[in-house]
């Protein structure tokens, strides 16, 4: 018996029975050759940490742009919290933790330059529309490794696919990290916006504060214990119904004070512009395009959709410096 043998056999005698076992995956696009260590979950989990669009989150905004400071949030350290959140749920109830991880940290892969102000610039450039989620799936699919993909597994792909509100994967590991994402951003933007000013901790409502606590911290731990707790020994993941409504309404108050608090938001019209001006310019000028999604495009694919596979890849930093490369005269910089 192999190792990951054993490690599957350990999945059926410990995990929750409503977890998802290792063994039971529906599989992969391609079939592959088992590895003799890992399980097919955290073998995804690893092939997404060695990733080049995971390593790329780290010079992605999360809510604010080129923030004066080195302790705010960026894509790569809100994945980091929405999974770290993840497992500390996963583990409480017995789920599969490897599969947690591996949707935690491939769920915004696909995110654009300049957090939601980037996605919203792209999605009113492309024809065919953008959303980060989609791109994700996209990203892991057929971006990574020159047009191979990743090849994960379709619990994983599901759950990244369906991270968003709007959306509910099939597995309750993808559903727990649905509302991990959304308790990571809460407290996490809160936290940078009391560090920037925007907010203070008696600014939030006192109703709110009476049910799931009075700072930052102490709302991101009843959070946790809260879903720990309702979800036990339950075939679902959920809130008990007076969190959930604060945390609506946390969330409902974050975004009248900070989401779209000029004072928080006043650069992102100039991202956007940014944004669609690299759209424009590369949709007319696909031979700037690198060579592996030139080869998409010769492969059938839509010359939109590609497009928007190179704007979305950037980094803030990237983004920047190719906009002062293509639109901005040498003598102009510094």
């Amino acid at each position: 018996m192999t190792i990951r043998e054993n490690l599957e056999e350990l999945e059926k005698r410990n995990l929750s029975p409503y977890a998802t076992h290792s063994v039971d995956s529906k599989g992969r696009a391609r079939e592959e050759e088992q590895c003799d260590i890992r399980p097919v979950f955290q073998r995804d989990r690893d092939r997404i940490l060695h990733s080049k669009s995971f390593r790329r989150l780290k010079d992605k905004t999360q809510v604010f742009l080129t923030p004066e400071g080195d302790h705010y949030r960026t894509r790569l350290t809100h994945t980091l919290e929405v999974s770290q959140n993840a497992r500390t749920i996963a583990k409480a109830l017995r789920m599969n933790e490897d599969l947690v991880e591996a949707i935690a940290l491939g769920h915004d892969l696909g995110h654009t330059p300049f957090g939601h102000a980037g996605e919203r610039a792209l999605n009113r450039a492309c024809p065919l529309g953008f959303e980060h989620a989609e791109q994700s799936v996209r990203t892991v699919d057929i971006l990574e490794k020159s047009g191979q993909g990743l090849n994960l597994t379709y619990e994983v792909k599901d759950g990244i696919l369906n991270h968003q509100t709007k959306g509910m994967p099939v597995t309750l590991e993808g559903r727990i990290v649905r509302l991990s994402d959304k308790i990571a951003y809460i407290h996490h933007d809160m936290d940078d916006a009391i560090r920037g000013g925007i907010l203070k901790e008696e600014d939030v409502p006192k109703s709110i504060c009476e049910v799931i606590g009075y700072t930052t911290g102490a709302r991101l731990d009843h959070f946790i214990h809260d879903i720990v707790t309702t979800s036990y020994d339950k075939d679902d993941i959920t809130m008990s119904e007076p969190v959930s409504e604060a945390m609506k309404a946390l969330r409902a108050f974050m975004f009248e004070h900070v989401y779209t608090n000029p004072e928080a938001k006043s650069e992102e019209s100039k991202a956007e512009m940014l944004i669609e001006t690299l759209y424009d310019y590369h949709r007319k000028h696909l031979e700037l395009l690198p060579t592996d999604l030139r080869n998409l495009i010769d492969k059938g694919e839509s010359e939109d959709r590609v497009v928007c596979d190179y704007i979305a890849a950037m980094t803030d930093r990237f983004a920047i410096a190719k906009y002062e490369e293509l639109f901005i005269p040498k003598s102009w910089h510094g």
